[in-house]
């Protein structure tokens, strides 16, 4: 049975994954496979403060909490995504790559992925 070390390697090995970072909602690094020069711990206690955001956001709109978020940037996008109450998902990704198979991929196994939790 893969560990949940074993998926964040798989999801962090794919192709244009620069970091994925599993995260507790107080922003501490559980888990990270990162490529040089992104700091996980550091990108790690800035999530929780966007998904905040989103859930404000969510409220506001009448759309409910938060639940995954694309952000797309100049040379990247990050995807974070909400695995579980307490837990957090954050994935940084290369200009081009496919996020629409990760994004597929992580709705398809988010509940198997929590279970390893």
């Amino acid at each position: 049975m893969p560990t949940i070390r074993d998926v964040v390697q798989a999801l962090g090995s794919r192709e244009g994954v620069e970091a994925i970072i599993l995260l507790g909602r107080d922003g501490l690094t559980i888990d990270s496979r990162a490529g040089d020069g992104l700091d996980p711990d550091g990108l790690a206690a800035l999530v929780p403060s966007v998904v905040a955001a989103c859930n404000r956001l969510g409220t506001a709109a009448e759309r409910g909490g938060f639940s995954t978020g694309v952000v797309e940037f100049e040379r990247g996008m990050a995807l974070v995504s909400e695995l579980t109450s307490d837990t957090l998902l954050a994935m940084f990704i290369r200009p081009g790559a496919n996020v629409g198979s990760l994004l597929y991929e992580l709705r398809r196994h988010r509940a198997a992925i929590a279970d390893l939790l």
